[in-house]
């Protein structure tokens, strides 16, 4: 069955390849009356594109977006919403040279395992290029759950084993690096401006908080929110660890050191102590703050010289050219918003066939 497609009531389908005419998306399940403008979809698509700074890779391109279908009259229609984007400034030269060598890290050899045929050029259909279609689509999801007031914030958390350990939402668009701790800004982009001089790359993590959350949204078994997130994030290039809340941490705690006490509020509503959990319990929103968070490897495209083989065995000395990010996290941070937007949008939608 072709993975082009993700979610179940508020579902997307992305197309396109990195050097292809155009990348895109198709939206289908976005209630009717909801007011949507290009300018919507752009701010998010401006977050997410290239060229953007030094510490990101230097192909231009403007990422504008056009709705094809589904919107009339500045609202949407209840009908599939398909949303393009073209590519203008793709260079498929600088791929002539390689397209029968496998590139370390990169999907190349999976690919010919696969398929036995591919789109060299940039990485095609596996380009990170794709996510195009989900930060777009994402910004549609975004205006649902805007509506219901949850909001999400995504960030770096760290870059190498620079670590922000402040979070101040409003410092995030303030850098280049989208790091929510003033003062390990200039650490972070120093380290990336280092290994991209060195011609080579370096990982770090993102994390995304959404804050507005209902209790009650989720489905506690196949369909529970953090599975589905971790199937969302981890389907995203690059992506090597998903943890929720505490995470990985709490495998090394006592249960009495991680639970989340409940208690009365001063507006009698229950609330918890602590957030250990991360905003969820079975599977299932329980009105805290909703905290997830990825590990992203260094980009595999680097300009070292590398040995490899080619599709033959051949022994190669490969050295990538292009242009390319010498941290994906900066870019990705957007994109992770996106796909946590689209979870929940999709999830908050099904919600309301949970009960008569």
């Amino acid at each position: 069955m072709p993975g082009n497609s993700f979610g179940q009531l508020f579902r997307i389908t992305t197309w396109g390849e990195s050097h292809g005419a155009a990348v895109g998306v198709v939206v289908d399940g976005c209630p009717a009356g909801l007011e949507l403008a290009p300018s919507d979809i752009q701010f998010e698509l401006d977050r997410r594109r290239p060229g953007q700074s030094r510490i990101t890779t230097q192909r231009k391109e403007p990422d504008t977006v056009e709705i094809l279908s589904g919107v009339f009259e500045g609202k949407t229609l209840g009908t599939p919403i398909s949303l393009l984007v073209r590519n203008t400034d793709a260079i498929s030269k600088s791929y002539e040279d390689i397209k029968d060598t496998y590139r370390p890290g990169h999907a190349d050899f999976t690919y010919d395992a696969r398929f036995g045929f591919r789109d060299y050029r940039g990485g095609g259909r596996s380009s990170a290029r794709e996510t195009v279609g989900r930060v777009a689509a994402g910004a549609i999801a975004k205006k649902i759950l805007n509506l219901q007031g949850i909001t999400t914030h995504g960030f770096v958390r760290s870059v190498g084993r620079i670590v922000a350990k402040k979070t101040d939402f409003d410092e995030i668009e303030r850098n280049i690096v989208r790091c929510p701790d003033a003062s390990k800004v200039d650490e972070k982009i120093e380290l990336i401006d280092k290994v991209r001089r060195e011609g080579d790359s370096i990982g770090g993590t993102v994390e995304v908080i959404t804050k507005g959350l209902p209790p009650g949204l989720g489905s506690p078994v196949f369909n529970k929110i953090d599975a589905d997130l971790a199937a969302a994030l981890m389907s995203l290039g690059g992506i090597r660890g998903f943890e929720v809340g505490m995470g990985f941490e709490a495998s090394k705690r006592k249960g009495s050191q991680v639970n989340d006490l409940l208690y009365k509020d001063k507006e009698g509503k229950l609330a918890f102590k602590t957030n250990n959990a991360g905003g969820l319990l079975g599977g299932i929103t329980n009105g805290a703050d909703l905290i997830v968070r990825i590990a992203i490897k260094p980009t595999s495209s680097i300009s070292k010289v590398q040995k490899t083989v080619d599709k033959w065995g051949n022994p190669k000395d490969l050295v990538v050219k292009g242009r390319h990010d010498p941290c994906l996290c900066p870019r990705a941070v957007p994109i992770a918003e996106a796909m946590v937007n689209l979870v929940l949008a999709d999830h908050l939608l099904l919600s309301r066939t949970a009960r008569i």
